[in-house]
């Protein structure tokens, strides 16, 4: 299981992401240009010392994110966007796939909906646009490891 940050704009969100997966024992791809340099102290204080222990790989942009992923490996990606057709808690994860957020400003652009395997949305009251990035990566993935014994896993290392 990944999670794929595509050109993140807030450092705050990026550090709570890289916060998560570390605690998840996930990997992250962060697809550049961000809208932050990656030291920023915005990112470290929300990432805390956790930032040591997730495995980042960062990518120049879409096409050599998109050109490693197809080269190394056959996960899905999985888009989470408020124009999803499946709602999270519906899909059926596996256990290689790779779970994108867009940026906070923009999201993600055509070319990227059409390159997914799937778009899922987290269902929401209509009088709201969003939920904050972070929050929804956190929920999506919750739900991903719940399914695939992602904690059965964390459990197993916790008790070595």
């Amino acid at each position: 299981m990944r999670l794929a940050l595509y050109e993140p704009d807030i450092p705050q969100n990026t550090g709570t992401m890289l916060r998560l997966a570390a605690v998840l024992g996930i990997g992250v791809d962060i697809i550049e240009p961000c809208g932050f340099l990656l030291d920023d102290r915005r990112l470290r204080r929300a990432g805390m010392d956790y930032l040591e222990s997730v495995s980042i790989i960062r990518h120049n942009s879409w096409k050599t994110y998109e050109k490693q992923r197809v080269g190394t490996c056959s996960s899905r990606l999985l888009l989470l966007t408020t124009s999803g057709d499946i709602p999270y808690c519906d899909f059926a994860y596996e256990s290689g796939d790779t779970i994108m957020v867009g940026s906070e400003s923009a999201g993600v652009p055509d070319m990227v909906h059409n390159a997914v395997d799937a778009r899922l949305r987290i269902p929401m009251a209509q009088s709201v646009r969003s939920l904050n990035v972070a929050v929804a990566a956190a929920m999506a993935l919750g739900e991903a490891m719940r399914q695939t014994g992602g904690y059965d896993r964390l459990d197993m290392e916790k008790e070595r």
